[in-house]
């Protein structure tokens, strides 16, 4: 288990784009076998809003979870 400093990084596929810069995210086959096949809660990091990255449902992304709450994260890359 990581301490509570540190985040956990996977990597996934957007599903469904909601409202207020919410996705719903669904986390890769390659990810570690308990993160396999969930589906995360994610809002898009600072910079990419900042920046205004566009995301859309289909797109890749690295997602950031806190191990506070492990349904929803952050998007903090989108692959091209």
């Amino acid at each position: 288990m990581p301490t509570s400093r540190e985040k956990i990084e996977v990597e996934g596929t957007v599903t469904q784009a909601l409202p207020n810069t919410m996705f719903r995210v669904k986390v890769d086959e390659n990810a570690p076998e308990d993160w396999q096949g969930k589906e995360l809660l994610c809002t898009l990091s600072g910079k990419m809003r900042l920046y205004r990255i566009r995301v859309m449902p289909g797109d890749r992304a690295k997602v950031e979870v806190t191990p506070y709450d492990l349904k929803r994260g952050r998007i903090i890359f989108r692959y091209k």
